[in-house]
């Protein structure tokens, strides 16, 4: 593998445990994770403190860095002012987690709109918004990785590109995920050349159109092994290839998703988690070593 290209993961996949999420990742040889959630709590509920007392000591002791924190900034609705307040202190306290874990990226979002409104009516209050984002995120020299959630503002690639338009720049930057795409509705490489100069950060998730279901990297229709080959070896991608199986069920599943987990993932293609995240790695090594 080339060395400027690393993977991490979402490791609360694997367990709700920290201890077995860092064992796991471990074995089979990786040295990153993106840290969304660690013994059953949301890392945009922890304190500086706890994590510099409770998390640091045990990844320094397993030889694991954090690739970014998976946060669920942005994950709010764009009418809810209280939600969204609530979200600028996490923003600031996760900025300086970032500090106590030598780690430049939060992953975030651009507002859940309602139901059955127009996303483009919202632009402006969208834009607004992720601006007090951005202030914050300068002042402590972070990077935003908007991601293209379903059912958010920037969820299809055109509104992507316009946030980049907009608001991008050494702060703000695009995390590339090809299963949300899919079930958008949206066909990947059409996304990729529209957003590539903006992408500092991939998801490796795959899903089918049929029913929107999420299956092992590269078997569905994310296109994800034409696309890294071109992003690779073609046009110089470096950096992270972030493990997100959405294989089985798991614990932080519920508190990430708008509906019932079971909506998401319908049936489990592993035993448990720590066998689905072995099998999206084994799978996304297979990809990289063919291109």
């Amino acid at each position: 593998m080339k060395e400027n290209i690393m993977i991490s993961g979402f490791a609360d996949e694997i367990s709700s445990d920290f201890q077995k999420q860092l064992e796991v990742v471990t074995n089979l040889g990786m040295h990153y994770i993106s840290l969304r959630s660690a013994d059953g709590k949301g890392i945009a509920d922890y304190t500086v403190e706890e994590v510099k007392e409770k998390l640091l000591p045990r990844l320094e002791k397993f030889g694991v860095k954090v690739s970014s924190l998976g946060s669920p900034i942005g994950k709010v609705g764009i009418e809810d002012e209280e939600g969204f307040q609530k979200q600028l202190e996490q923003l600031t306290t996760l900025c300086g987690i970032c500090k106590v874990l030598n780690c430049k990226y939060i992953r975030m979002f651009s507002f859940y709109i309602p139901e059955g409104k127009d996303p483009q009516d919202y632009r402006s209050a969208v834009i607004e918004k992720l601006e007090k984002f951005l202030e914050i995120a300068r002042k402590y020299q972070v990077v935003l990785l908007h991601e293209n959630e379903k059912d958010i503002y920037g969820d299809v690639a055109s509104r992507c590109k316009d946030l980049m338009d907009t608001l991008g720049g050494p702060c703000f930057k695009s995390a590339f995920d090809f299963a949300n795409f899919v079930q958008c509705g949206e066909d990947t490489k059409t996304c990729w050349e529209l957003l590539k100069g903006s992408v500092a950060y991939i998801h490796i998730k795959d899903a089918v159109s049929t029913d929107k279901e999420n299956v092992v990297c590269g078997t569905g229709e994310g296109k994800i092994k034409e696309i890294l080959s071109q992003a690779i070896n073609e046009e110089g991608y470096e950096g992270f290839l972030t493990l997100e199986p959405h294989l089985v069920l798991f614990d932080a599943l519920a508190s990430l998703e708008t509906t019932a987990a079971e909506n998401i993932i319908k049936e489990n293609k592993a035993k448990d988690g720590a066998e689905g995240y072995t099998m999206q790695y084994r799978a996304l090594c297979g990809i990289l070593d063919t291109i």
